[in-house]
């Protein structure tokens, strides 16, 4: 019999890119939803998913909907960053639970938030999480959570990556949010920090790839398993602004920084903006994950060009021409 995942956050980034990529291994795909029926026809284009009504809020709700399972994936999370600090602890909690009542492994998408300037530039597994912000310390939080569980039976799998791009649902991080207007053709690209200060990139693509792999071999990881996907490392962090042109095939597209003085002005009154504001620190200085233990397990990290992973990635977001779209599927 094939293994079965339960999703939380399937319509978003991460858990849309891990739907496929289980579905392509084998997998069972059921997937959590307030509105299944909505959700469904959102993602027409993966019938394979059995939703399943429920909010991961309600832990009753997240418990049923595991029944059976082998992997719950928690890649649940507010829309545009809204309360983040009262939804996230109490939905990996719900998952904790589901997860250990139904004997399953917990997948979990780490952040670079989790770290303070102690563990700067080059990152390994074991480095100390001191965040210094209020959301590098509910990360934090939510990891120790995990851990502690582990210590009480349950599998934890943990994949860490710098910020997310690309996936079909992937709306809610720094490249469609920052650098780009989706829905609409390019007139600039914004870049939020200096330009010569290195920058890790994750491509969804490919970092649900790499958790599926592993899951492959899931019987050789121990009960508390964390890795860190390397993705694209910037030693030039403007590289991705310029490979945002090539794809635009616009090598004269303005580059514009980010007007980081009208975050601060308005994050009072928009929680997105104060929440990207916190994350100012990030693009400062040179913060990069060490995958050399991934590298060792697998042999290698799934990895699309970078060329190619923003081209599709900016057609996803509808940002570019038509012929040019056309392109980028031919390119899929």
């Amino acid at each position: 019999m094939a293994s079965t995942a339960l999703i939380l956050g399937a319509t978003g980034g991460f858990g849309g890119e891990m739907a496929l990529a289980l579905h392509r291994h084998g997998w069972q795909v059921r997937a959590l939803h307030r509105n299944p029926k909505q959700a469904a026809r959102r993602m027409a284009d993966m019938p394979f998913i059995d939703w399943v009504n429920g909010d991961a809020m309600k832990a009753e709700e997240v418990l049923e909907a595991a029944v059976g399972v082998d992997l719950v994936v928690h890649a649940v999370n507010p829309p545009g960053y809204r309360n983040w600090a009262g939804t996230v602890v109490p939905m990996l909690d719900n998952t904790i639970a589901a997860a250990r009542a139904a004997c399953a492994r917990i997948l979990f998408p780490g952040t670079l938030y989790n770290y303070g300037p102690d563990a700067f530039p080059f990152i390994p597994e074991e480095a100390p999480q001191n965040p210094k912000t209020r959301k590098g310390k509910l990360r934090a939080e939510m990891e120790r959570r995990l851990r502690a569980a582990s210590e009480e039976g349950v599998n934890v799998l943990i994949l860490r990556a710098g910020d997310f791009f690309g996936g079909r649902n992937a709306g809610n991080n720094w490249f469609a949010q920052g650098l780009v207007k989706p829905g609409k053709k390019l007139r600039s690209v914004v870049y939020p920090g200096p330009h010569k200060v290195g920058h890790n990139w994750a491509y969804l693509p490919d970092m649900a790839e790499t958790a599926a792999r592993l899951l492959m071999r899931a019987d050789e990881l121990p009960r508390f398993a964390a890795f860190h996907f390397g993705g694209h490392w910037l030693e030039q962090g403007i590289e991705i602004a310029d490979a945002v042109r090539y794809a635009a095939r616009n090598p004269d597209l303005p580059v514009k920084r980010l007007p980081w003085f009208a975050l601060m002005l308005l994050s009072p009154f928009v929680e997105t903006f104060r929440e990207m504001r916190e994350m100012r620190y990030l693009w400062k200085e040179p913060v990069r994950l060490d995958n050399s233990k991934l590298i060792a397990f697998l042999g290698h990290e799934p990895h699309t060009p970078l060329d190619v992973a923003v081209r599709r990635t900016l057609a996803d977001l509808g940002c570019l021409p038509d012929e040019a779209v056309r392109q980028a599927t031919v390119l899929a």
